[in-house]
């Protein structure tokens, strides 16, 4: 039987319209017996804040993100011993930065870990929280481990450092393995595991078997993502308005928000859909929770995310969870999700009128749609379950702590 753990666990801005995964590997993982005491580096904007659950992982979160001058100090000092000047050195100016603002943080982690007598820190993010990780095992805090969920470029200064301190790591693709193998090689730890982001497939699972849109009733297309120019809800307003001037009637529903909480990214789509005029054919919902993302997935005849790169994608593994046909690009690694014709469609990034030729031919083939939804969610259950994640973690540590 594996012993019960005390796992120290970071996600940036906790919890963000994202952040049902980490939510569920939480959950996850108590109820596997284990101790988890959650941390992050700051709340997020109230226009964010969607989820039924948010107020209550709120409240069991600490957040280190408020600069305290005396534990930054006590930081650094404890750090210079440690190689501080030789990491600034060879990370360059941008690290130093990033060490300067993560001082603080570091010094109160490791105050709680010590307090907690935690076992294990995961961060889930190779950008600061990971460098707060590291910090905090060099002031004497437990060994940290942390997760890549996409291109290494996007998370900053120091990899070399957070990797090759990491007791571990898991990576959510082959490709990104890949990636890093050749980046950082000589850098990386001795073991890193493959675990893509799962999703609860017991509760996202259908109350009513899937239906095909009705001859002459609108086809209903559901997307969910942030509100952020990589996401491409452009591309899928271009492809609807191609599709209305075909003749094809469809209606689009996008969930999500962008980061400044709906006043950054959101105004151009908004701008680019009356452009298109496609007031009474797309709307835009703004963060929903999670049980809204259900129900919208279950009244929905296609699921369409096209993102510009995508590592993975839980919102795929949702929709296909959820029994609906799905439609991604071929852009990073959701190759490894969706296999294209087998269990849903992938197109190529930035072509709306491909898209369009997907979307218009699938509405009219009610059999391609019904064997969609059953080989999305059987793929999703054997592969992307919500517990491989937190399975994989514990073992990990296990073999950490054994050693």
């Amino acid at each position: 039987m594996t012993q019960s753990l005390r796992i120290g666990y970071i996600v940036p801005q906790f919890p963000g319209q994202t952040h049902i995964f980490f939510w569920r590997e939480i959950q996850a993982l108590e109820e596997m017996g284990h101790e988890v005491h959650v941390f992050s580096t700051r709340k997020p904007p109230p226009g964010l804040i969607a989820h039924d659950w948010s107020d209550q992982a709120m409240e069991r979160t600490t957040y280190l993100g408020s600069v305290n001058p005396i534990s930054a100090a006590i930081a650094a000092t404890g750090l210079m011993s440690k190689g501080l000047p030789g990491w600034m050195l060879r990370e360059g100016g941008r690290f130093a930065k990033d060490a300067v603002l993560t001082f603080s943080a570091a010094q109160q982690l490791a105050k709680h870990a010590k307090s907690l007598k935690l076992d294990h820190i995961h961060a889930h993010s190779c950008a600061r929280a990971s460098l707060i990780a590291c910090f905090a095992h060099h002031l004497g805090a437990p060994k940290y481990s942390h997760t890549l969920h996409g291109p290494l470029s996007d998370y900053g200064p120091g990899q070399r450092l957070k990797w090759e301190y990491a007791s571990f790591a898991t990576v959510i693709t082959q490709k990104l393995l890949n990636e890093i193998s050749k980046e950082l090689e000589g850098h990386l730890p001795e073991r890193i595991a493959i675990r893509p982001m799962g999703v609860d497939t017991d509760a996202l699972s259908r109350s009513a078997p899937y239906t095909v849109p009705e001859r002459g009733r609108p086809i209903k297309v559901f997307s969910c993502g942030r509100l952020n120019i990589v996401k491409g809800h452009q591309d899928l307003m271009s492809a609807t308005r191609q599709l209305i001037d075909q003749g094809v009637d469809i209606r689009v529903e996008i969930a999500g928000e962008d980061d400044d909480g709906g006043h950054g990214y959101r105004t151009e789509l908004e701008a680019h859909l009356k452009k298109l005029h496609l007031q009474d054919h797309v709307k835009l919902l703004g963060a929903i929770d999670a049980d809204q993302v259900k129900a919208k997935l279950e009244e929905s005849h296609l699921f369409v995310l096209a993102s510009w790169h995508e590592p993975l994608g839980v919102a795929y593994m949702e929709a296909m969870s959820m029994g609906v046909p799905t439609i991604g690009t071929d852009a990073g690694g959701v190759r490894e999700l969706i296999e294209d014709s087998v269990n849903g469609y992938l197109v190529e990034p930035k072509a709306p009128s491909q898209l369009a030729r997907v979307i218009r031919t699938l509405a009219g083939d009610p059999a391609a749609l019904q064997r969609l939804s059953e080989a999305g969610r059987a793929h999703v259950v054997e592969n992307f379950r919500a517990s491989l994640g937190a399975e994989t973690l514990v073992s990990e540590i296990t073999y950490q702590l054994r050693r």
